[in-house]
């Protein structure tokens, strides 16, 4: 069986397992009574089984493996990804069943990057050129804070029912032909292909109405995930991070949007809220649903073709990022991103 046919195979797999073991996480979830309770700041009505992440986490880790057994994926790659991943999932995982200070979790996801910023490398020259900058120190304190967000980011929007695991399936689907189309390393297109088999087997029970919510553990770990992957990608000059920041762009904007909206108006920024762009839209229709699938229509339909073009004319990449995502902030800023209002809980 050759490495084409052998990647296929462990992706079926892994997305096999992903969906089998988050039916086992959600029964012991519920007879735990491991469940997300409905309060102030949540966006929907009903207690939720949650921690459906560990079985993306183990899914995607199970799957590493077997891509270095196969001779698909580099092992210094696949021991950041399981080891920094690891240490952010159980953080994540922690601070499911019982708060963490603010200050370990920001600690360990420091520490994460900077894992991967050591073994992977920094921001890519080019990119570092386009934002004025230059050298290894500035390559790698970007890399580290940007790696540092995209775990945060990730933990910020996964607040309505299908949202984050669709994101995840889409951004690492898309940088996956995004890596092959335009000759990365094979390797880290494996990489991104059952990490989106992974979340896909999840995100079957966390489809719009949700059985189960992934939690901290996996939204930690599918933000720090996508990052390094995109990171590794754009070092290998095959995809220009730029490109990465665009697939996620719809996460970047209202993350973005909603956290210097409230860092402006004092508010205590680290503190749970439904203020996100997603999160209005969803208490304005009444529904997650329509939100999510509005995500996934613009992904597809803004997103991915400016994508491509930032990956075919890399020179100019961060002139796509402007024109891709400047009115994506202008729609957050509109819909009321970062707004203090309060809203009715959906279901």
């Amino acid at each position: 069986m050759n490495v084409a046919a052998n990647i296929a195979c462990i992706a079926i797999i892994t997305l096999l397992f992903a969906w089998y073991a988050t039916g086992l996480a959600r029964r012991h979830a519920l007879r735990n009574s491991i469940l997300d309770i409905p309060n102030a700041r949540s966006s929907h009505a009903a207690p939720t089984p949650r921690g459906g992440g560990v079985a993306v986490v183990a899914a995607f880790a199970g799957a590493l493996v077997c891509l270095v057994a196969v001779g698909a994926l580099k092992i210094d790659v696949a021991l950041v990804l399981i080891a920094g991943g690891g240490a952010v999932a159980l953080t994540g995982y922690l601070d499911d069943r019982k708060t963490l200070p603010a200050g370990i979790r920001i600690c360990v996801h420091i520490g994460a990057a900077g894992l991967a910023v050591l073994v992977v490398g920094g921001i890519a020259e080019q990119t570092l050129r386009s934002l004025g900058l230059h050298g290894i120190w500035a390559a790698s304190l970007l890399g580290l804070v940007a790696l540092t967000w995209a775990v945060n980011l990730f933990n910020f929007m996964d607040g309505i029912d299908g949202i984050a695991g669709s994101e995840a399936v889409f951004v690492a689907g898309a940088g996956a032909l995004l890596n092959w189309r335009h000759g990365g390393d094979g390797g880290l297109t494996a990489a991104m292909l059952v990490l989106a088999a992974a979340t896909l087997g999840f995100l079957i029970w966390n489809w719009p109405p949700a059985r189960i919510f992934m939690g901290d553990v996996g939204s930690g770990f599918l933000g720090f995930t996508l990052a390094v992957l995109g990171l590794a990608a754009s070092r290998h000059g095959a995809v220009p991070i730029e490109a990465w920041m665009i697939l996620s762009g719809v996460f970047l904007v209202d993350a973005t949007v909603t956290l210097l909206r409230r860092i402006v108006r004092g508010d205590r920024w680290l503190e749970a809220h439904r203020l996100h762009a997603y999160q209005k839209l969803a208490t304005r229709w009444q529904a997650h649903r329509p939100v999510t699938v509005l995500v996934i229509t613009v992904n597809l339909i803004w997103l991915l073709p400016w994508a491509w073009i930032a990956a075919v004319h890399p020179a100019r990449a961060m002139l796509y990022v402007l024109a891709a995502l400047a009115p994506l902030a202008v729609v957050a800023l509109l819909v009321g991103a970062g707004r203090n209002r309060p809203a009715k809980l959906t279901g």
